[in-house]
């Protein structure tokens, strides 16, 4: 029901443009040496041929600690969020990678660790853009193109930036999309159906990204 749902939402979406696969040829994945999982937690990458073992995830301090390696999405094995729910995500971008690489929040996630995978998700950059998509399988669709937006923290001279992503779904007529607690998007929930599902991180590619807190909470 989920991902039939979001797929129609997808329809009204433009297909994403190949540019990261030409980024991809002149910024290949930095592979991550003592790379793996905190226990608790799992992680798939993109790309087939690319290895979780090649990024760092870690428990630091409160938080987490991501060093990537390939672009991958991370999760708890606790399950599905049921209900009306509020995500959160505090992440601090903590070095300037070598070209905008965004980082941020999935969540409606079914499947993650098979062949039809399916989740919805709301990314950041360093350059103050936000984007919003949709991945179904090998499909992904774009629902709002990178847009600049003021409530996104740009990176600063060090290429540090500090964001907190949220994901509302503690209402029926619609998920609202928060970037430091201002509203980007909005997904009607005539579409989106249930937001029953898999909440969890994101992180592109050669990335430094501190996760300060990452939050579910029921309502």
């Amino acid at each position: 029901m989920i991902r039939r749902s979001l797929s129609m939402l997808s329809l009204l979406a433009v297909a994403a443009a190949p540019l990261a696969a030409q980024q991809m040829n002149h910024d290949p994945d930095k592979k991550v040496t003592d790379g793996g999982l905190p226990t608790g937690w799992m992680g798939r990458t993109d790309r087939d041929n690319a290895k979780i073992a090649d990024a760092k995830f870690v428990t630091m301090g409160k938080g987490y600690h991501v060093t990537s390696g390939p672009a991958a999405i991370y999760w708890q094995k606790t399950g599905a969020t049921k209900g009306p729910y509020i995500a959160t995500a505090a992440m601090m971008q903590t070095k300037a990678p070598s070209h905008p690489e965004a980082y941020g929040i999935f969540f409606m996630g079914k499947g993650l660790d098979g062949a039809e995978q399916s989740y919805g998700y709301l990314l950041v950059r360093g350059d103050g853009k936000v984007m919003v998509k949709h991945r179904e399988g090998k499909d992904v669709k774009t629902i709002l193109d990178w847009t600049e937006s003021s409530a996104v923290n740009k990176a600063d001279a060090n290429g540090k930036a500090t964001n907190t992503l949220t994901v509302d779904a503690s209402r029926s007529d619609s998920v609202r999309l928060k970037v430091n607690g201002r509203q980007v998007a909005a997904l009607p929930g005539s579409r989106t159906g249930p937001t029953d599902g898999i909440v969890g991180l994101r992180v592109n590619h050669n990335l430094d990204v501190h996760v300060d807190a990452f939050t579910i909470e029921k309502r």
